[in-house]
């Protein structure tokens, strides 16, 4: 494993770096039900679990862990990744080599969960997986540091990013209430997916219009004058072809 090399002052600075990334590539950043992972961080570390659906997912992750919570934030990573881009140790990312063999980080991470305002974030998936697929297929290493934590609490979040209405895409996140980690790892694997696919759902009647979230804005896209100035200069130049 790669254990986390976190530099407080450059996390804060890479965090502005992702935010304003964020801002220039989406029109919204979204969350629902952020304060039930701000009021377990108050009472306990919080072990977070989340599906994995695209390179950004790391990118929100710094954002939010930085910006959006004061909390001392960690994050499981491909091993591989790591020693590719070794600026996300500095910021609190931790390497586990495939699989669920790596006892080393298993370890690791369930020493972190050892103090209320601690955060250990993990996709549980493994891979990048498409946000329709069912099941989920969580693995089992996320359950065995749960297992390990017992004093930490688990809070699931689903991921979904969406196209529609806007030039850009909006990304939608949704944290679900803290609980205790169950006494059995296949019984904890299971309640972990089962809560993030739950939430899945959820946004899914949101986006459908059959349920509406309160949604709280992370990050505002920017505007961009000049792409509205010539989509507005080439419309009305067609428009007199109309008549």
């Amino acid at each position: 494993m790669i254990p986390a090399n976190k530099q407080p002052r450059f996390a804060r600075w890479f965090a502005g770096r992702c935010r304003a990334r964020l801002a220039g590539d989406f029109h919204v950043v979204q969350a629902h039900g952020l304060d039930h992972l701000r009021a377990a961080l108050i009472e306990a570390p919080v072990l977070l679990v989340s599906n994995h659906v695209s390179w950004w997912d790391a990118v929100l992750a710094v954002t939010i862990g930085h910006l959006h919570l004061t909390a001392d934030g960690y994050a499981m990573m491909d091993a591989r990744n790591v020693r590719r881009l070794p600026f996300f140790a500095r910021v609190g990312g931790f390497g586990v080599e495939r699989g669920d063999a790596d006892a080393a980080a298993l370890d690791y991470a369930a020493g972190l969960l050892d103090r209320p305002g601690r955060m250990v974030w993990v996709f549980p998936q493994g891979d990048e997986r498409p946000v329709t697929l069912r099941p989920l297929g969580f693995r089992r290493g996320a359950a065995v540091v749960a297992c390990r934590a017992p004093a930490a609490r688990v809070v699931p979040l689903a991921l979904r990013y969406e196209v529609g209405h806007w030039p850009r895409p909006c990304a939608f996140l949704a944290f679900g209430t803290a609980r205790a980690p169950c006494a059995d790892v296949d019984a904890e694997r299971a309640a972990q997916e089962a809560g993030v696919t739950a939430l899945l759902d959820r946004l899914d009647d949101h986006l459908c219009g059959r349920a509406a979230l309160h949604l709280e804005t992370l990050v505002e896209g920017r505007r961009q004058p000049l792409a509205g100035f010539a989509e507005a200069a080439l419309a009305r130049l067609s428009r007199r072809h109309l008549t």
